[in-house]
């Protein structure tokens, strides 16, 4: 788990899991550059997880992953200021419910574009970074989503299906440079979920919760980033993960298990 020294992107990281990543990381040592199309937010993330008094250092780069001159643009400054590379945290993406028989290509496109599409972008991205270094760590978010579907958001279960398969086959590739290549499928509650949640009535947020309880066989509610998820990330683009390649995780309190 010692990720001092530790130079690692993580994009998205202007709030949810990856704002959570970028305290938690700095905290523990690493040096860390946030990636996001959101500036004031991510500014703010960095500042406050460099007030924190932690070990390591942020710096705050604006880029989307969907634009690839300006994200690439970002990652060689980013490596540049942190002197070299040694991980990747793809958190970035979007997520839309729509049922199947109203989607339109905007739709699909939009999230595939910035799931899918951004990912590959990403990644592609930070390879010369982590071939030069003699290897490195590559952590994109899936989602149980892209493992069993969710019907009311099909695109969004395509474009995360499409990222397993992108790490799946990019960690056979890559392994010859030494850059092991995992993807996380997390459950947490976030800023998002709560506006989710605000959405519903109270009938239906009673239906929500019994729905979670019997979904999630640890504690029957989703995860805490700060203290269930950030430890996994920081695992997995640490030392300790070098042996491990082409996953999926699911952080999830056990609901993949279940389905």
């Amino acid at each position: 788990m010692e990720l001092t020294g530790k130079r690692i992107i993580i994009t998205g990281g202007a709030s949810g899991i990856a704002a959570s990543a970028v305290r938690g990381l700095v905290a523990g040592g690493a040096r860390v550059a946030s990636i996001d199309v959101a500036t004031d937010a991510g500014a703010q993330v960095v500042a406050t997880a460099n007030a924190a008094g932690g070990a390591g250092l942020a710096t705050f780069h604006t880029a989307s992953v969907v634009d690839r001159p300006g994200f690439f643009a970002a990652v060689d400054a980013a490596v540049q200021v942190m002197g070299g590379l040694d991980g990747l945290i793809h958190a970035a993406g979007v997520q839309q419910y729509k049922p199947a028989e109203d989607l339109d290509d905007d739709d699909w496109d939009r999230v595939m574009g910035i799931n899918a599409r951004g990912t590959m972008i990403a990644n592609q991205a930070v390879f010369p970074h982590l071939k030069a270094n003699g290897g490195g760590r590559i952590v994109n978010f899936a989602s149980a989503a892209g493992l069993v579907g969710l019907p009311g958001a099909p695109h969004y279960s395509a474009s995360k299906g499409a990222v397993l398969g992108w790490t799946r086959a990019l960690a056979q590739a890559w392994a010859q440079h030494g850059i092991t290549v995992n993807a996380v499928a997390p459950a947490m509650w976030t800023a998002m979920y709560d506006a989710t949640r605000g959405r519903l009535s109270p009938d239906e947020l009673v239906a929500h919760d019994a729905m979670m309880a019997r979904a999630i066989p640890l504690g029957g509610r989703l995860g805490d980033p700060d203290i269930d998820m950030t430890p996994v990330l920081a695992f997995l683009v640490g030392d300790g993960a070098r042996f491990i390649t082409g996953q999926t995780l699911p952080v999830d309190g056990g609901t993949a298990m279940t389905r």
